[in-house]
């Protein structure tokens, strides 16, 4: 065989194996990111306040970070309305009424929450992965504009319970609000 044809057989595969390469990246990158969509009429507990809370947006758990947060892949966001004064937590000041949009600022790994915030509920830890997102947002009342009426409030949205030993399904969580049930969907 010559070179040239040595060459010429070689170089297929070679471009045929970068190509997949190329392609292969990429979607291995993509792969760990989750979509979810959630809508929760009633989130409570804690002494005061209660919350509606609706979104969606894309994560990835592989780049969730405690020391870092906002240095996490995560966009999402949506609307919500305080539908009892709350009188606690980040969240303090929010009247009933009040309340026009949320969105992230970064993707912790893990927090630990209390549905109730009673000396009595045993603390709960929750874990950022496919099935849970915990974020840090922001969030906004009307006349605000684009500053954030209350700042660094952490939220966990999962798919599944999070909190077995409190009556009900409690998939949604507002720091110093309480817990709720909400559908809660995932994809990736």
């Amino acid at each position: 065989m010559s070179r040239t044809t040595i060459g010429a057989s070689l170089a297929a595969p070679v471009a045929l194996a970068a190509a997949a390469l190329v392609l292969a990246l990429p979607a291995a990158a993509a792969g760990s990111r989750v979509g979810v969509g959630f809508n929760a009429p009633s989130i409570s507990g804690f002494p005061s306040g209660e919350v509606f809370l609706t979104g969606g947006g894309a994560y990835d758990p592989n780049t969730a970070s405690n020391a870092q947060p906002e240095s996490a892949f995560v966009h999402s966001s949506g609307g919500f309305r305080c539908l009892n004064d709350v009188g606690q937590g980040p969240l303090q000041g929010c009247m009933a009424g009040q309340g026009v949009r949320w969105d992230t600022d970064g993707l912790l790994e893990s927090t630990g929450f209390k549905c109730t915030g009673q000396a009595s509920e045993l603390g709960k830890t929750a874990v950022t992965d496919q099935h849970t997102a915990v974020l840090q947002s922001d969030f906004y009342r009307a006349g605000d504009g684009n500053d954030a009426s209350f700042e660094n409030v952490k939220v966990i949205l999962s798919d599944h319970d999070l909190a077995p030993d409190i009556t009900g399904v409690q998939n949604v969580w507002i720091e110093r609000v309480g817990c709720g049930t909400a559908n809660v969907n995932f994809s990736s």
